[in-house]
């Protein structure tokens, strides 16, 4: 497999990046990117071969994203026979934002007695400034987050 600046699973997602039978976070940072949202149940009637090219293919200028988001459209309806949904692309990501740690992180950190400064936040990359967001939400399972910021030395192991 191929290890463009991009392919980076993280040591949180270990347990499932070999099978690839969840979304891994640089997919679902993908997705984001191009504005499709992408259902496990869609991503469960792929192959393992779609699964890693998804991993794999870039999405980082403008071409790149607008490849992958017609490859996208295209795997899904080939495969599981449905439309693709659209979501909106937020101009300015949050995780793209170096300088300002997002309240939804803070609070998240804070249940766990831990401060993320900007300083930590500035250096993470935009790859694990969205996984923090993404594992701070409510709505997802939330056992990642502090493995997630043990991996990104924002506290001691």
């Amino acid at each position: 497999m191929g290890s463009g600046s991009m392919t980076q699973f993280f040591q949180f997602e270990a347990d499932f990046v070999e099978s690839l039978r969840c979304i891994p976070m640089q997919v679902r940072y993908k997705l984001d990117t191009c504005g499709v949202k992408l259902k496990l149940a869609q991503w469960n009637q792929f192959t393992q071969d779609d699964r890693r090219l998804l991993v794999e293919l870039p999405s980082n200028t403008e071409t790149e994203v607008q490849a992958y988001r017609e490859f996208l459209h295209h795997l899904i309806q080939e495969r599981s026979g449905t439309e693709a949904t659209d979501l909106a692309i937020d101009p300015a990501p949050n995780w793209l934002e170096p300088t300002t740690v997002p309240e939804i992180v803070q609070e998240k950190a804070q249940q766990s007695q831990v401060m993320i400064t900007v300083e930590q936040w500035a250096k993470l990359t935009p790859l694990q400034r969205f996984a923090l967001i993404k594992l701070s939400r409510s709505s997802h399972e939330n056992a990642n987050f502090l493995p997630a910021l043990k991996e990104f030395h924002l506290i001691a192991e």
